[in-house]
């Protein structure tokens, strides 16, 4: 038996290789070799040849439609909101028929004691109170239902709750009190025979002088059922009651406190009142 130690391309135990298989040898290396070559080939013309910058523009940008514009908003102007008149709180008022500058002592209720006077001096008419005392002075000849009446008081001793004013429709024991105190209040009362009924609740006004001295014009204009009081030339408050439909006019001073209190009055003055109250609404 012949054995074979050694491997030749040309031969093979002592024959030829085949061609074929020599064949299928030698395809697959040349494969790879070419596909190193071509590899290194594109590779070199990769690096040899330079890559053109890619221009890139800026776009330009689209306008912007205001779809919803601003408006031009008008300035409003200003309009005076018309006021309504002022109602006028002393209608029908006409001329004067009545002035009393205080000549005359025989038209006024005069007195004196050793705690209260009432004296007409110097175009006045003086009241003087001690302490708690009351005192009251009417003008004689006269009796009247409606008109507008004005007198000028001049507190020259007065302080606290005392309180002085105006009578209206009076007579001896029955009339309407409008009162003034020293502390600046003012309200409106109804007497009868030594009884009082209130009829308006004490009011802060600052038409009022406080304490003494001072001076103020007490004004009430009266038609029918209807009393105004007016101080300055300006209304205060208005009551209504039936009453006393006419009567006189007179002044009056009240000590309230522990101190004496001195206040004169002077220029009365009576107006014509052609006036008819409107009527009333019925309440159901």
């Amino acid at each position: 038996m012949k054995t074979c130690y050694q491997i030749h391309l040309s031969s093979s135990c002592g024959g030829q290789f085949p061609q074929r298989l020599l064949h299928w040898a030698v395809f697959p290396v040349a494969l790879v070799l070419t596909f190193l070559i071509s590899s290194c080939a594109v590779l070199e013309a990769w690096n040899a040849t330079p890559i053109p910058a890619i221009m890139t523009e800026t776009p330009t940008p689209s306008p912007t439609f205001a779809w919803f514009p601003a408006s031009v908003t008008p300035t409003q102007g200003a309009f005076a909101t018309p006021k309504p008149p002022t109602p006028e709180m002393r209608p029908g008022i006409g001329a004067s028929y009545l002035t009393d500058d205080f000549s005359d002592p025989a038209l006024w209720d005069t007195a004196a004691s050793d705690k209260a006077s009432a004296e007409v001096n110097d175009n006045r008419l003086i009241l003087a109170v001690k302490s708690k005392i009351y005192m009251i002075s009417l003008r004689h000849e006269l009796s009247e239902g409606n008109y507008y009446a004005e007198i000028t008081a001049r507190p020259n001793l007065c302080r606290g709750e005392d309180s002085y004013g105006l009578l209206i429709r009076a007579n001896a024991v029955a009339y309407y009190r409008f009162s003034l105190t020293c502390s600046g209040n003012i309200f409106a009362e109804r007497i009868s025979v030594g009884t009082r009924e209130l009829l308006q609740a004490p009011l802060l006004s600052g038409d009022v002088p406080r304490g003494a001295p001072g001076e103020v014009r007490i004004g009430v204009w009266a038609v029918g059922t209807e009393m105004r009081l007016f101080l300055n030339g300006r209304f205060q408050f208005s009551i209504s009651n039936p009453n006393y439909p006419t009567g006189t006019i007179g002044v009056f001073l009240n000590s309230a406190g522990e101190t004496p209190a001195i206040v004169s009055f002077s220029r009365l003055s009576l107006q014509k009142v052609d006036y008819t109250l409107p009527t009333r609404t019925p309440k159901p």
